[in-house]
């Protein structure tokens, strides 16, 4: 199994527009077929010293293997989504893991 943890701050906090728009096009990329499960939302509410919740928004899309990852990477709705949406974030962070 390979994870692929993807965490978005957005360039403006306060735009409820630039928001919907992040999370729309997250949402997008769930259309891709090598990913088996996606889960994708903004930080929980818990609060400790070692979380970090700085982020807007996360997405954690499941593979089976690296491969499938590979081919998630080069699809035309990711492309689409980078082209899209990179304007709408000052940071992304990523933590792939194999399982």
């Amino acid at each position: 199994m390979f994870i692929h943890n993807v965490f978005f701050w957005l360039k403006e906090k306060d735009n409820e527009e630039a928001r919907q728009a992040l999370l729309a096009g997250i949402k997008s990329l769930e259309a891709i077929e090598s990913i088996e499960t996606a889960y994708i939302g903004p930080p929980a509410a818990t609060r400790r010293p070692v979380i970090d919740a700085t982020y807007d928004f996360a997405e954690v899309l499941i593979f089976a293997d690296e491969a499938a990852h590979d081919v998630y990477q080069v699809h035309p709705l990711h492309k689409k989504f980078i082209e899209d949406c990179a304007h709408l974030w000052e940071r992304v962070l990523i933590y792939d893991v194999e399982a």
